[in-house]
């Protein structure tokens, strides 16, 4: 099969269109003959080699961790999903080639195509899992930062389904953007909490982190335990939550979200589309952090 890898750190320049194995599901997992694979940040930081911790490349690495396509083979002990059926969900070992492996999915909505639910998994799962950390209670207020990015977007709309008042930032030119989701629109930097504090007099029951930064404005605001990031690693050390997945996961949350799409009450834009042979441009798109919709990859149709 086709597919998108690179065999050493570097620029968007590393990712090249090879000839690769196809790979064949094991117990609990099915195959997917892709059809849309979506690109996300960790896809171009594991390609600088920022998620490698000083480790040497290894081996080839596929590119991407989510994509939506059509099943074609189902490993043992899988219930619930037939070759033929059309599913999205969080790819074992690259995304963006003729087929995946797929541990998680759920079903494709019937209002939706292949390139509008390839981005779905990933930011659907984080932004579920940052609320489940938060716990705050329908009526509360939370912050979430960074709220024009994929999973920020994500955030506001389950938060906001939580019966939860969301004030979010981003740059003013993304305020309307934040609006139309139901949150109350601020701009990030210096003088963060003194903002937040005049939407949201009462106060805020915690804080999403998206962005990475203004991690003091955050605490001061919510309290370092009310406080959830997934981009800044010295969260942790002042007492907040930090989380990147694994046992915390949230992937069962995909089904709803796929009814939820189905009912017009979530949605993730899709800003891009481009062919495989174009995932260097697709990377450097991603790594200029002002796309607000997902840049997604199809397969080349030669």
């Amino acid at each position: 099969m086709r597919a998108v890898w690179f065999t050493r750190y570097g620029g968007p320049e590393v990712l090249e269109l090879a000839e690769v194995p196809e790979p064949h599901p094991g117990p609990g997992h099915i195959r997917i003959q892709v059809r849309a694979a979506a690109v996300n940040p960790y896809d171009w930081k594991v390609r600088t080699g920022a998620e490698s911790g000083g480790r040497p490349l290894e081996r080839p690495v596929i590119t991407g961790q989510e994509a939506s396509g059509i099943v074609d083979e189902v490993g043992e002990g899988v219930a619930g999903v037939a070759p033929g059926d059309a599913v999205f969900g969080p790819t074992v070992r690259g995304a963006v080639a003729g087929f995946a492996l797929l541990r998680h999915w759920g079903p494709q909505p019937r209002n939706s195509d292949f390139v509008a639910s390839a981005g779905l998994a990933v930011v659907s799962e984080t932004a579920e899992r940052t609320l489940r950390h938060l716990g705050a209670p329908p009526g509360a207020t939370i912050v979430v930062h960074g709220g024009a990015g994929g999973v920020g977007q994500a955030a506001i709309q389950l938060a906001r389904l939580r019966g939860l008042a969301v004030v979010a930032t981003a740059r003013e030119a993304n305020h309307a953007l934040l609006a139309s989701l139901g949150a109350l629109p601020t701009t990030y930097g210096p003088g963060l909490a003194a903002r937040v504090a005049a939407l949201a007099p009462a106060g805020v029951a915690g804080a999403i982190d998206t962005a990475g930064t203004d991690l003091d404005e955050l605490i001061a605001l919510a309290g370092a335990p009310h406080v959830v990031s997934i981009a800044n690693h010295a969260a942790a050390a002042r007492g907040a939550v930090l989380t990147f997945g694994g046992r915390d996961s949230a992937w069962d949350v995909l089904p709803r979200i796929a009814a939820l799409v189905e009912e017009g009450r979530f949605r993730v834009p899709v800003e891009r589309v481009l062919p495989f042979r174009e995932a260097a441009e697709a990377h450097r798109l991603s790594e200029s952090r002002r796309a607000t919709g997902k840049i997604v990859l199809v397969p080349d149709l030669d």
